[in-house]
């Protein structure tokens, strides 16, 4: 069976919007991890607002630039969890449709790689709920950034975490990585 692995990159203040705050941290350390993240993945899940932000972004990177993941990020299949969403354009994108928890489940049954899922919202959330996300890996970064934090429109959301993994870069971004716990 196929893994479900989060990566988010957030401020100390929980924030993840316009991650524009990741690039004095995304070194040579980084890279490679995010490398061996996507290595390790054939397809991307995404919630609306996910898919918006790099729909907008990822295609008019340079594909031929191995140092911009635009290869990878523009080329894997990609699944949005929307209910709005009918004719997305960005290539090879699907939207699931049905139920979420049935449509994730029957991705993770099939042949392949993990399935990469960036951000932090309420599809992350119900899979959560579900136990379909097998890891969960929080990229902290040392930013104070304000705004609104990651759980803020997840105000019915509780889960707890097993810690799978630290990695502390010489940035002083932080990699914490969590299997969430079963929920009775």
């Amino acid at each position: 069976m196929r893994k479900l692995i989060n990566s988010t990159y957030l401020t100390l203040d929980g924030v993840i919007e316009n991650p524009m705050w990741t690039m004095p941290y995304f070194d040579e350390e980084a890279a490679s991890l995010a490398g061996a993240q996507t290595a390790e993945a054939d397809a991307m899940l995404m919630g609306r607002a996910t898919y918006d932000g790099f729909s907008a972004a990822w295609p008019n990177m340079d594909e031929s630039d191995p140092t911009t993941g635009a290869a990878f990020f523009n080329n894997v299949k990609k699944y949005v969890a929307s209910t709005t969403l009918t004719d997305p354009t960005w290539k090879n994108t699907e939207v699931l449709q049905g139920d979420l928890v049935e449509a994730v489940t029957a991705l993770k049954a099939q042949e392949g790689k993990n399935i990469i899922q960036y951000g932090f919202g309420s599809v992350t959330a119900e899979l959560i709920k579900a136990g379909l996300v097998d890891e969960v890996r929080f990229w902290i970064h040392p930013v104070l950034q304000g705004g609104a934090n990651v759980t803020a429109a997840l105000t019915d959301f509780k889960a707890s975490f097993d810690l799978v993994d630290t990695r502390v870069h010489k940035s002083g971004v932080i990699v914490a990585s969590y299997a969430p716990k079963a929920t009775a």
